[in-house]
């Protein structure tokens, strides 16, 4: 049912778009954590958990280490890893202002701590 209609009102979240929330997530957490894009896909990250049918509904958990790394993050961290995020896309040719990208570093983060202090998981439902 969630997919069919979104989320509602039950949880906190936020909307975004104009870019692959399953690719930056990746990207944020060897940014955040280490690692590399190719060793976090290969263990299974980001990890589905509904969807992928043909309507083109998906949604996926960011995984805990992503999380407490988001949460525990300080302003000019996430900043940092804001502009390297959007110089890793604007390599790929997908244009995302500084600005606009340290908005969405900083309200993940923001959320990431939020669903912490609740002993909540993150979800990113596309549609």
């Amino acid at each position: 049912m969630a997919l069919a209609t979104g989320l509602g009102r039950a949880f906190e979240s936020l909307s975004f778009g104009n870019f692959d929330p399953e690719e930056a997530v990746v990207e944020w957490e060897y940014l955040l954590a280490g690692g590399s894009f190719e060793e976090l896909v290969d263990t299974g990250e980001p990890r589905i958990v509904a969807g992928q049918d043909s309507d083109g509904c998906v949604v996926f958990a960011l995984s805990p280490r992503l999380t407490t790394a988001l949460a525990d993050a300080g302003p000019t961290r996430l900043r940092d890893v804001a502009a390297s995020w959007a110089r890793l896309r604007a390599e790929d040719g997908e244009a995302v202002e500084t600005g606009i990208a340290e908005g969405i570093v900083g309200d993940v983060a923001a959320l990431a701590g939020s669903a912490r202090r609740q002993d909540q998981s993150v979800y990113c439902w596309v549609a």
